[in-house]
This record gives C-alpha cells, structure tokens and sequence, in this order.
C-alpha cells in the first residue's frame, strides 16, 4: 500500500472439502484441549500487554494527522507492540521514546544509490536517523527500500543490497550491530511466480539469483524477511462468497494443499506459507518471516469489491485473534508471524481510489474507525481533549446458536471450523455428553458456541458468515451443559 502497484497474491481456489467429526479427525483431542487451554492461559495473562507480534504502519500522506505526542499516547493505550515508519522522521521517533514499543524506520528507495555507492553516506543515514535517539527509542529495524525487487527497475535491484549490506555495516561500527538493530526490505508478494497450492510456493526465477544472495544476509545476520501480504486483493480477483469467508477467517469448508494434503483455513496463512516453501526451496528455510502490511480497507469506491466497515473488522479482528492464539500456519505451527497492520490512520492525501486511503485503525481525532479489541482497558481514551470519548462495545453475552433456516451444509461448514480451531469437540463425539441428538444442527449449535465462547465473546466471534446469532435462552439440555451466559 505504500507504493503505486497493489501488492498480492491471488491463490487460485483450492480443493474444497469438509470434514466428518470423528474421532480420527479430531485426535489427539487430549493434545488438542491441553493446546487451547494454555493459548487461552497466556491470553488471560498478555491481554491487558503491548504484544510484539502486532504491530500498525504509521504512514504520513495526510494533512490532518494527529501530533505525533497524541499518537504516542494512543498507541500506549493498546496491545500494538511495534509500528512501522515509511521513513525517519525525528519527531515521531523522538515522541516514541521510552514507550518501550519497537519501531521500524525505513529508508526510501531514492536514498537507495547513495546508500549502496557510499559507505560514508549509510554511516551518516545511521548517525542522523538511529544513534541520537537509539535506545531510548526502541528501534528495532530498519527497512532499505520498498518493494524494490518487483519495481522493474534493474539499476536500483543491483544497487538494493549493496545498500543493505552498507547500512548493516554502519550499524556495526556503531555497536549497534549483532541482533540490537536489523536490516532487511520490503517485498510484494510478486516476488513469487508460483503459490499455488501453497506447498509449491517458488520465487520469480528472473530474480532468484538476487535473492540468494539477499537471503543469505538474512541468516547471517537473523534479519526477516519481510512481505506485503493482502487477501483483500485476493477476494477483489475471485469475488465470492466462500473466497470473502476464507479471506476474512470466516467459517468456510477449508482449501486442502493438493502436494502436501494440509488444510487451509483462511488466506492469510496460504500466503504466509507460499513464502515459507519458496525459502525453503532455496535452502533458506530458517530465515524468518516478518509481515510487513495486511490489512482491509473500511470505505472504497461504488465500483470497489470488498471495502466496508464490517469487512474490515471482521479480517482485521480476526487476524488479531488468529495472532494472539499463537497457533501459527500449516506450514509454521505454534508461533506467530510478526505481523504488522496497514495502518494506524487513513491518508487522505494518498491517490487511487478511494480504499486507498481507508485502511485506518483509527480515526485522526484518536477514535477508533471500528473495534477489533486493541484497547488494553474497556474503554478507549483519546488523549485530544476535542475528540468525543468512544466507550468501546462491550462483550456480548448469552450463547451462539445458528440461525433459523440455516442449511445442513453451512451448519457443517461451521461445525468443521470450529472444530478445527482449537476448541474441544470430544462431547459431540460417540460416547459424549452432547454427541445425541446425532444430527448436524445440534454438534454445530455445540461448536459454534464454544468457539465464540473460548474466542472473546466479541460479536464478530459469533458470526459464521452470518449465520449465527446471540441468544439469552440457555441451549444446555440434559447433561450436555454449554458454557455461556452473563459476562
């Protein structure tokens, strides 16, 4: 989003499939429940910290952002680990200061040439931009460049780097160096030529040989390597509704990977993965990932696929929650790719159309555009003393059941999501307090309300494509007993 060329990677639709409950497709359920019960142990514990693995883009094309003193304070207010500048200016680094959130500075690709020609000219990049603020101000990377290797651009892909390289080693000189400051740049995900199935994943071989070269800096250095995935140009290229539900980490029928016969659940992931065995296929397979943008736009044009508030709060808040579960992709399990969210406000300066300038978290009067529980209290306090004070919605409560009319096929659809999220379905199993009724609508009404429950009981949690409601009417019969009720 910070460059003129959109940035995906569009996977084209997989195998779809669906998933009988049983007891083989839900074993180790004793793994599975000890899994979910410390995911949901460290939440208890981390909610109300800021969380490394999320970050935000702060981008400036705008004339009425906030000071950058405001924004500092906002940001302290929330879970957000890190942000992400497009460049190095003083004032937000120096408003960052003893926040303890990690920050990324960028240096633009026209600062490229004299970065790669001159070793004296990275020592002073790094002599203005990092020593006079570093430590105080937590920067943790900076970012040569980007979107170099996919801009066609042959002089400043030879010249990338060389300036990488030279940054480095002016870090080093300054004893910034040896894990304190990394380097690396950022990718579109036109890097790859293959990505379908995600197994098969492969890079451009026009620019393999680059980055070879690229990727072993990396893993000397234990730089990531960092991407722009966005599945919301993915579902503008493939607009239906089973590819908005797999974009948005909505309940779908799952996308099995036809070369390694793992099951995919949303895009991100797939897209995540696609990297992961393109590294992989260059030997390079412990380089980590860093995601450097994602995000979904609230507004866009009349003739736009995809934007709306709703959309963006469903991907954007599922995202979170998909981080915070730590239960990693197909191909990564059990962590989390630091992932940074496109972005922390709207630019109203920015040219395009209109979704390009309506990705914010935020509003610029410090409110939020929609809530997607990054608010470390229950309430979010904006420091402009002009802005109005949004109270965040609270947690719903009651219990998820499907709606009325809903199909057989997307209770199942919603019954093999849950299920595959962690959740402990052995009661809907043969021998279970909830396996009788054996019919369809009454294991999905099971799982989906334990999902919503063990997930935050936020609204959106109880939404399966929109398919499920909140009800006050306990479901509980017999001994079957369903979790839920007042918070």
């Amino acid at each position: 989003m910070a460059s003129s060329s959109p940035s995906w990677l569009l996977i084209a639709p997989f195998i779809y499939f669906t998933i009988p409950i049983t007891t083989e497709a839900q074993a180790p359920q004793a793994m599975a429940t000890t899994l979910l019960c410390l995911s949901l142990l460290l939440l208890a514990f981390s909610s109300a910290e800021s969380q490394s693995f999320i970050g935000v883009n702060y981008g400036q094309v705008a004339d009425n952002l906030p000071p950058p003193e405001a924004t500092a304070k906002l940001l302290q207010t929330t879970t957000i680990g890190k942000v992400r500048l497009y460049g190095a200016d003083p004032a937000i680094i120096k408003a960052l200061a003893n926040s303890g959130i990690g920050i990324v500075l960028g240096a633009g690709n026209g600062d490229i040439p004299s970065l790669a020609s001159d070793p004296n000219s990275a020592a002073q990049w790094v002599k203005t931009n990092v020593q006079p603020f570093y430590p105080s101000s937590n920067i943790t990377l900076i970012s040569v460049g980007n979107e170099v290797m996919t801009s066609g651009d042959q002089g400043l892909i030879s010249q990338l780097l060389p300036a990488m390289q030279n940054i480095q080693n002016a870090l080093n000189s300054a004893g910034l160096g040896g894990g304190k400051i990394k380097v690396s740049t950022v990718h579109s995900m036109a890097v790859l030529t293959q990505s379908d199935p995600p197994s098969s994943g492969a890079f451009n071989p026009a620019l393999r040989d680059t980055l070879k070269q690229m990727l072993a800096f990396h893993r000397d250095n234990k730089s990531p390597l960092t991407i722009n995935p966005y599945p919301f140009f993915a579902y503008q290229s493939d607009p239906r509704p089973e590819t908005l539900a797999f974009c948005l980490f909505q309940p779908n029928s799952g996308r099995v990977d036809s070369g390694n016969g793992k099951r995919y659940t949303n895009m991100f992931d797939a897209q995540v993965d696609a990297i992961h065995s393109a590294l992989s296929g260059l030997g390079f397979e412990d380089v980590e990932i860093m995601v450097a943008e994602t995000g979904w736009p609230s507004r866009g044009d009349s003739n736009e696929v995809g934007p709306s508030v709703e959309n963006a709060k469903a991907y954007n808040g599922n995202l979170i929650a998909h981080l915070r579960s730590l239960v990693g992709t197909p191909l990564m399990p059990g962590k989390s790719v630091d992932t940074f969210i496109f972005a922390l406000y709207d630019e109203d300066l920015k040219p395009g159309p209109t979704s390009e300038r309506s990705f914010g978290l935020f509003r610029t009067d410090l409110t939020m555009t929609y809530d997607v529980s990054l608010t470390k209290t229950s309430q979010q306090t904006p420091t402009n003393p002009k802005a109005p004070v949004t109270p965040a919605p609270t947690k719903a409560s009651g219990w998820c059941v499907p709606k009325a009319g809903v199909s057989d096929a997307q209770l199942q659809a919603s019954l093999d999501y849950a299920c595959g999220h962690g959740i402990d379905c052995g009661p809907i199993q043969p021998g279970g307090a909830c396996f009788e009724p054996n019919t369809v609508a009454s294991h999905a009404t099971y799982a989906m309300n334990l999902y919503y429950q063990t997930q935050g009981k936020n609204p959106w949690n109880c939404d399966f494509s929109q398919t499920a409601t909140l009800t006050s009417q306990n479901p509980s019969y017999n001994a079957c007993t369903y979790p839920g009720g007042s918070t």
